[in-house]
């Protein structure tokens, strides 16, 4: 990759010269991988725990759950890291601008996130039994006790968009400082009592920290607490809600139909409530139709730029 990008830009090397821009780069470079670092450590000593402790079965029973649930927030979450940071960088000196860009991004990653964690706790037998098979039905009570904290994440992670495109590391490295004792706290209480317990520990610290970490986060920007705590509202009640109907059918339904066809039939039920609840009742259909014209006329852009006259 690296030969191709220099065949491409046509660059040639000399010797380097460390000038005042390239401080500035080589500490926000820095501060990144130390918070990177730092994070890592706090969302994956627990398995180093479970495998000393409780050995390779309990390992890979919350391994397994811990993946399957987390999937969903680490794809997203990598798609639109790129595309946001870029964006909100570019509008960091124009508060309106850089609060609405914020916002609307913030809202469909909550709005994707939200909606696929809760089908996969939601049907967590099922679709472990489809996709694993039944030898690894002990993983769906941890999948389930794990889903507060993959929400969790969904909520605080793009709040790194934030602090980052406004250069505010010693921020964003504080945090990851707080963050990181509380959540090994967590699951070291845990510990004892297994992959469960891990996954129950896991997830309460998780919950503590979600408004203190969101408020720190936004404090003294364009964003504030409020904002956030709305945008994040609607998706959250709309997935309350929709997650009450799909379980309504699966009490009344579910027993009669094999966890295949159960498992499509109850997605459908809860995509199209959540669906329906987020456009129409919470009213943000011109929002998310807003993103997609957006995005469609940025796209066509694009490919007329590349079109020769």
């Amino acid at each position: 990759t690296t030969v191709c990008l220099w065949i491409a830009t046509g660059w040639s090397p000399g010797r380097p010269r460390f000038e005042r821009e390239l401080h500035s780069m080589l500490r926000f470079g820095g501060a990144l991988t130390l918070i990177n670092l730092i994070v890592y450590v706090a969302y994956n000593l627990e398995k180093v725990l479970l495998g000393r402790f409780w050995g390779a079965e309990a390992l890979g029973l919350y391994g397994r759950g811990y993946q399957l649930i987390n999937l969903p927030t680490d794809n997203i979450n990598a798609t639109f890291w790129g595309i946001a940071f870029s964006g909100l960088s570019r509008v960091r000196n124009e508060p309106n601008r850089f609060r609405s860009y914020f916002l609307r991004g913030y809202s469909l990653v909550l709005a994707l996130t939200i909606l696929i964690t809760i089908a996969a706790a939601l049907f967590a037998r099922d679709l472990i039994f489809v996709v694993l098979g039944p030898k690894w039905k002990d993983v769906v009570d941890i999948f389930r006790l794990l889903t507060p904290t993959v929400l969790v994440f969904a909520l605080i992670n793009p709040l790194a968009w934030l602090l980052f495109s406004l250069g505010m590391m010693r921020r964003s490295l504080k945090i990851a400082l707080v963050l990181a004792p509380v959540v090994i706290a967590g699951y070291a209480i845990g510990l004892p009592y297994g992959p469960r317990g891990v996954a129950i520990g896991y997830s309460g610290a998780m919950l503590l920290l979600a408004l203190p970490i969101t408020a720190w986060s936004v404090h003294g920007t364009a964003v504030s607490l409020w904002d956030v705590l709305r945008t994040a509202s609607r998706p959250v009640a709309s997935g309350i809600a929709a997650a009450a109907v799909a379980f309504g059918f699966e009490y009344v339904y579910g027993p009669s139909l094999t966890p295949l066809p159960r498992l499509i039939i109850g997605s459908i039920v809860l995509i199209g409530t959540y669906v329906g609840m987020l456009l129409f009742v919470m009213g943000q259909k011109a929002v998310y139709w807003d993103l997609l014209r957006g995005m469609l006329r940025r796209s066509m852009a694009e490919e007329s730029s590349l079109v020769p006259a």
